[in-house]
Protein backbone atom coordinates (compact mmCIF):
# COMPACT_ATOMS: atom_id res chain seq x y z
CA UNK A 1 0.00 0.00 0.00
CA UNK A 2 2.28 2.76 -1.23
CA UNK A 3 2.02 6.26 0.14
CA UNK A 4 0.73 8.72 -2.43
CA UNK A 5 0.58 12.50 -2.52
CA UNK A 6 -1.89 14.09 -4.91
CA UNK A 7 -3.20 17.62 -5.47
CA UNK A 8 -6.18 18.85 -3.50
CA UNK A 9 -8.06 22.16 -3.48
CA UNK A 10 -5.85 23.61 -0.70
CA UNK A 11 -2.56 21.87 -1.43
CA UNK A 12 -1.33 18.31 -1.32
CA UNK A 13 -3.35 15.44 0.13
CA UNK A 14 -1.79 12.33 1.63
CA UNK A 15 -3.15 8.88 0.93
CA UNK A 16 -2.55 5.16 0.61
CA UNK A 17 -3.41 3.60 -2.74
CA UNK A 18 -3.62 0.07 -4.10
CA UNK A 19 -4.07 -0.29 -7.87
CA UNK A 20 -6.80 -2.47 -9.31
CA UNK A 21 -6.12 -6.13 -10.03
CA UNK A 22 -7.11 -5.94 -13.69
CA UNK A 23 -7.93 -3.51 -16.48
CA UNK A 24 -11.20 -1.65 -15.91
CA UNK A 25 -11.16 -2.62 -12.24
CA UNK A 26 -13.72 -0.72 -10.17
CA UNK A 27 -12.72 2.08 -7.82
CA UNK A 28 -13.30 2.39 -4.06
CA UNK A 29 -12.77 5.53 -2.00
CA UNK A 30 -12.60 5.26 1.82
CA UNK A 31 -13.36 8.35 3.95
CA UNK A 32 -12.34 8.67 7.59
CA UNK A 33 -14.19 10.06 10.60
CA UNK A 34 -14.15 13.60 12.00
CA UNK A 35 -10.68 15.20 11.75
CA UNK A 36 -11.18 17.17 14.96
CA UNK A 37 -12.11 14.04 16.89
CA UNK A 38 -9.00 12.09 15.96
CA UNK A 39 -10.18 10.72 12.64
CA UNK A 40 -7.46 9.76 10.16
CA UNK A 41 -6.98 7.36 7.27
CA UNK A 42 -5.10 5.09 9.70
CA UNK A 43 -8.07 4.44 11.98
CA UNK A 44 -8.62 0.70 12.34
CA UNK A 45 -12.05 0.64 10.73
CA UNK A 46 -10.86 2.69 7.75
CA UNK A 47 -8.00 0.26 7.27
CA UNK A 48 -10.33 -2.75 7.43
CA UNK A 49 -12.63 -1.25 4.79
CA UNK A 50 -9.61 -0.45 2.63
CA UNK A 51 -8.28 -4.01 2.94
CA UNK A 52 -11.67 -5.48 2.10
CA UNK A 53 -11.92 -3.62 -1.19
CA UNK A 54 -8.27 -4.33 -2.02
CA UNK A 55 -8.77 -8.08 -1.64
CA UNK A 56 -11.71 -7.83 -4.02
CA UNK A 57 -9.54 -6.34 -6.73
CA UNK A 58 -10.68 -2.72 -6.52
CA UNK A 59 -8.43 0.23 -7.16
CA UNK A 60 -8.66 1.49 -3.59
CA UNK A 61 -7.71 4.81 -1.99
CA UNK A 62 -7.89 6.04 1.58
CA UNK A 63 -6.60 9.49 2.35
CA UNK A 64 -6.36 12.18 4.99
CA UNK A 65 -8.69 15.14 4.74
CA UNK A 66 -7.08 18.61 4.77
CA UNK A 67 -5.15 19.40 7.92
CA UNK A 68 -4.70 15.73 8.89
CA UNK A 69 -1.30 14.02 8.74
CA UNK A 70 0.65 15.32 5.75
CA UNK A 71 -2.43 16.76 4.04
CA UNK A 72 -2.28 20.52 3.71
CA UNK A 73 -5.00 22.99 4.60
CA UNK A 74 -7.30 23.56 7.56
CA UNK A 75 -10.52 21.90 8.69
CA UNK A 76 -13.45 23.40 6.79
CA UNK A 77 -16.59 22.01 8.47
CA UNK A 78 -17.31 19.61 5.65
CA UNK A 79 -17.35 22.03 2.73
CA UNK A 80 -13.66 21.75 1.96
CA UNK A 81 -13.60 18.09 2.92
CA UNK A 82 -16.19 17.35 0.24
CA UNK A 83 -13.91 19.07 -2.26
CA UNK A 84 -11.02 16.96 -0.96
CA UNK A 85 -13.04 13.79 -1.58
CA UNK A 86 -13.90 14.92 -5.11
CA UNK A 87 -10.23 15.61 -5.80
CA UNK A 88 -9.30 12.19 -4.42
CA UNK A 89 -11.80 10.51 -6.71
CA UNK A 90 -10.53 12.53 -9.67
CA UNK A 91 -6.99 11.35 -8.91
CA UNK A 92 -7.93 7.66 -8.79
CA UNK A 93 -9.96 7.99 -11.98
CA UNK A 94 -6.97 9.59 -13.72
CA UNK A 95 -5.09 6.34 -13.05
CA UNK A 96 -8.07 4.08 -13.82
CA UNK A 97 -10.02 6.08 -16.43
CA UNK A 98 -11.84 2.96 -17.64
CA UNK A 99 -13.09 1.88 -14.22
CA UNK A 100 -16.34 -0.06 -14.52
CA UNK A 101 -17.93 1.49 -11.46
CA UNK A 102 -17.16 3.35 -8.25
CA UNK A 103 -17.95 2.74 -4.59
CA UNK A 104 -17.57 5.05 -1.62
CA UNK A 105 -17.30 3.99 2.03
CA UNK A 106 -17.31 6.39 4.95
CA UNK A 107 -17.15 6.29 8.72
CA UNK A 108 -19.25 8.81 10.70
CA UNK A 109 -18.23 12.26 9.37
CA UNK A 110 -16.78 10.44 6.36
CA UNK A 111 -20.16 8.78 5.76
CA UNK A 112 -21.77 12.24 5.57
CA UNK A 113 -19.12 13.41 3.10
CA UNK A 114 -19.42 10.20 1.08
CA UNK A 115 -23.18 10.48 0.71
CA UNK A 116 -22.81 14.07 -0.48
CA UNK A 117 -20.21 12.93 -2.99
CA UNK A 118 -22.48 10.27 -4.47
CA UNK A 119 -25.06 12.99 -5.17
CA UNK A 120 -22.50 14.77 -7.33
CA UNK A 121 -20.85 11.81 -9.04
CA UNK A 122 -23.23 9.56 -10.97
CA UNK A 123 -20.53 6.94 -11.48
CA UNK A 124 -20.84 6.00 -7.78
CA UNK A 125 -23.04 2.91 -7.82
CA UNK A 126 -22.77 1.71 -4.23
CA UNK A 127 -22.04 3.06 -0.77
CA UNK A 128 -21.19 1.87 2.72
CA UNK A 129 -22.12 4.34 5.47
CA UNK A 130 -21.05 3.47 8.99
CA UNK A 131 -22.68 5.48 11.80
CA UNK A 132 -23.77 8.37 9.54
CA UNK A 133 -24.25 11.37 11.89
CA UNK A 134 -27.90 11.98 11.05
CA UNK A 135 -28.50 13.78 14.36
CA UNK A 136 -25.62 16.20 13.77
CA UNK A 137 -25.75 17.06 10.06
CA UNK A 138 -28.44 17.67 7.47
CA UNK A 139 -28.99 14.73 5.13
CA UNK A 140 -31.89 16.31 3.23
CA UNK A 141 -29.65 16.57 0.15
CA UNK A 142 -30.46 12.87 -0.46
CA UNK A 143 -33.50 13.77 -2.52
CA UNK A 144 -33.49 11.39 -4.18
CA UNK A 145 -30.59 9.15 -3.20
CA UNK A 146 -29.14 7.93 -6.52
CA UNK A 147 -27.50 4.69 -5.35
CA UNK A 148 -28.21 1.61 -3.30
CA UNK A 149 -26.08 1.00 -0.24
CA UNK A 150 -25.76 -0.24 3.30
CA UNK A 151 -26.00 1.75 6.53
CA UNK A 152 -24.54 0.18 9.67
CA UNK A 153 -25.21 1.50 13.16
CA UNK A 154 -24.48 0.45 16.74
CA UNK A 155 -27.47 0.40 19.06
CA UNK A 156 -25.34 1.77 21.93
CA UNK A 157 -23.81 4.61 19.92
CA UNK A 158 -23.25 7.52 22.30
CA UNK A 159 -22.51 10.03 19.52
CA UNK A 160 -24.94 9.24 16.71
CA UNK A 161 -28.41 8.38 17.98
CA UNK A 162 -29.79 5.17 16.48
CA UNK A 163 -33.24 6.77 16.21
CA UNK A 164 -31.89 9.51 13.93
CA UNK A 165 -30.25 6.92 11.69
CA UNK A 166 -33.48 4.92 11.60
CA UNK A 167 -35.36 8.01 10.43
CA UNK A 168 -32.80 8.50 7.67
CA UNK A 169 -33.14 4.85 6.61
CA UNK A 170 -36.94 5.08 6.62
CA UNK A 171 -36.81 8.19 4.46
CA UNK A 172 -34.43 6.63 1.94
CA UNK A 173 -36.51 3.46 1.74
CA UNK A 174 -39.47 5.44 0.41
CA UNK A 175 -37.52 6.13 -2.78
CA UNK A 176 -37.90 4.00 -5.85
CA UNK A 177 -35.20 2.23 -7.82
CA UNK A 178 -32.76 1.91 -4.91
CA UNK A 179 -32.44 -0.53 -2.02
CA UNK A 180 -31.15 0.49 1.40
CA UNK A 181 -29.83 -2.25 3.64
CA UNK A 182 -29.76 -1.36 7.33
CA UNK A 183 -27.87 -3.33 9.96
CA UNK A 184 -27.90 -2.51 13.69
CA UNK A 185 -25.22 -4.14 15.82
CA UNK A 186 -26.28 -4.85 19.42
CA UNK A 187 -24.05 -3.34 22.09
CA UNK A 188 -21.84 -1.46 19.64
CA UNK A 189 -20.74 2.07 20.50
CA UNK A 190 -19.77 4.78 18.02
CA UNK A 191 -16.34 3.24 17.49
CA UNK A 192 -17.50 -0.41 17.31
CA UNK A 193 -14.71 -1.02 19.82
CA UNK A 194 -15.55 -4.69 20.41
CA UNK A 195 -17.68 -5.37 17.33
CA UNK A 196 -15.43 -4.67 14.34
CA UNK A 197 -15.45 -8.33 13.33
CA UNK A 198 -19.25 -8.36 13.33
CA UNK A 199 -19.36 -5.09 11.41
CA UNK A 200 -17.00 -6.38 8.74
CA UNK A 201 -19.05 -9.57 8.40
CA UNK A 202 -22.03 -7.36 7.52
CA UNK A 203 -19.89 -5.45 5.03
CA UNK A 204 -18.61 -8.67 3.45
CA UNK A 205 -22.08 -10.18 3.21
CA UNK A 206 -23.39 -7.04 1.54
CA UNK A 207 -20.51 -6.78 -0.93
CA UNK A 208 -20.81 -10.49 -1.75
CA UNK A 209 -24.46 -9.91 -2.59
CA UNK A 210 -23.94 -6.75 -4.63
CA UNK A 211 -20.96 -8.09 -6.56
CA UNK A 212 -22.36 -11.58 -7.16
CA UNK A 213 -23.59 -10.71 -10.63
CA UNK A 214 -20.28 -9.10 -11.59
CA UNK A 215 -17.50 -10.62 -9.50
CA UNK A 216 -14.12 -8.91 -9.59
CA UNK A 217 -11.54 -11.44 -10.72
CA UNK A 218 -7.83 -11.16 -11.42
CA UNK A 219 -6.95 -11.00 -15.11
CA UNK A 220 -6.73 -14.40 -16.82
CA UNK A 221 -3.30 -15.20 -18.16
CA UNK A 222 -3.10 -15.96 -21.86
CA UNK A 223 -1.38 -19.12 -23.09
CA UNK A 224 1.57 -17.11 -24.30
CA UNK A 225 2.05 -15.48 -20.92
CA UNK A 226 1.92 -18.87 -19.19
CA UNK A 227 4.67 -20.30 -21.34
Amino acid sequence: MPEVIFPGPEGRLEGRFHPGSRPRAPVALILHSHPQAGGTMNNKLVQLLYQDFVKRGFATLRFNFRGVGKSQGLFDNGIGELSDAASALDWVQSIHPEAETTWVAGVSFGAWIGMQLLMRRPEIRGFISIAPPANMYDFSFLAPCPSSGIIIQGDSDEVVTPSAVQKLVDKLRTQRHITITHETIPGANHFFANEMDILMKHVDKYLDMRLATDPIKPPTLSRSSRS
